[in-house]
């Protein structure tokens, strides 16, 4: 059994929350792994309210999930950071210890590096992400270990351009900045990260080469987004945000619970089911 036994609660912060597809996840490897007696849950947790929640917890938990607006907010908060979370200042993951400490990590940036690798890609000699938020440098974070050449970051002001400058700097990734307005540019790349909102990249559908490379494209609703579907229609690889949202949730089962390996194909089951019935 884990370890942390007596330890059986988790769940999901941030706002909004209802939609989150976390607790379909955990709960299925729960489910998979016989974890009867663990419970996985989501709060509507905004930055104000985030010190209150944490500082409530008791010994029955076991660990949080964070998405936005608290994957910033949550550090102040913790005892220590790992040093992927610290490399993007971005916490997804705290593990609540029996000794009563909060450590944090982020498994959004192995995520991506797994979901990628189970589609093939493990190097690349050159690579464009589309957008500059907090997911494009995890973004950076993972192709820093898996693109041999420069990263062009395609942005809508200059003021974000430096800020993924900066990133991949701190990130030792050449990264060079693009105007949004060239972002057709970008397809023509053999690796291509969307990191953008939902429609923000429709327009760039009927500019999909002949021969695409792969799109790794982190959304998973409205799924598949315009440019995946032209993407998969010229025969290029896609990697989509349930792929990433699994592999991440996987890493945060096991530190949670500490079972390994998590079940993944039971998790993709269950968030592929979820998203078939909205």
């Amino acid at each position: 059994m884990a370890s942390n036994d007596g330890r059986h609660r988790a769940a999901v912060l941030g706002s909004p929350i209802a939609h989150s597809l976390s607790p379909v996840l955990h709960r299925a490897a729960y489910a998979e792994l016989g974890l009867t007696h663990w419970t996985y849950d989501r709060f509507e947790v905004d930055e104000a309210a985030l010190p209150g929640f944490v500082e409530g917890l008791d010994s029955t938990w076991a660990g949080l999930s964070l998405t936005m607006p608290l994957k910033r907010a949550i550090i102040p908060l913790l005892d220590s950071i790992s040093e992927t979370a610290s490399s993007v200042e971005a916490v997804n993951t705290v593990v609540l210890t029996e000794d009563g400490r909060r450590t944090g990590d982020n498994t959004d940036i192995p995520g991506m590096i797994a979901a990628l690798r189970e589609r093939g890609v493990e190097k690349t000699e050159s690579a464009a992400v589309l957008g500059a938020g907090a997911t494009a440098s995890s973004a950076l974070a993972a192709l820093s270990g898996i693109c041999t050449g420069p990263v062009t970051a395609y942005v809508r002001s200059r003021e974000r351009g430096q800020e993924m400058r900066g990133w991949g700097e701190r990130l030792g990734v050449d990264v060079r900045i693009a105007d949004w307005a060239e972002a057709e540019q970008a397809l023509s790349a053999p690796l291509v990260v969307a990191t953008t909102p939902a429609g923000a990249t429709d327009a760039l559908a009927t500019a999909v080469p002949e021969r695409p490379g792969t799109l790794f494209d982190v959304l998973y609703e409205p799924w598949p987004t315009r440019l995946a579907a032209a993407w998969t229609a010229r025969s290029g690889a896609v990697v989509g945000g349930l792929d990433l949202l699994v592999h991440q949730a996987v890493l945060q089962v096991e530190q949670m619970t500490g079972r390994a390996p998590a079940p993944l194909a039971a998790m993709r089951r269950a968030g592929e089911a979820a998203l078939a019935a909205r």
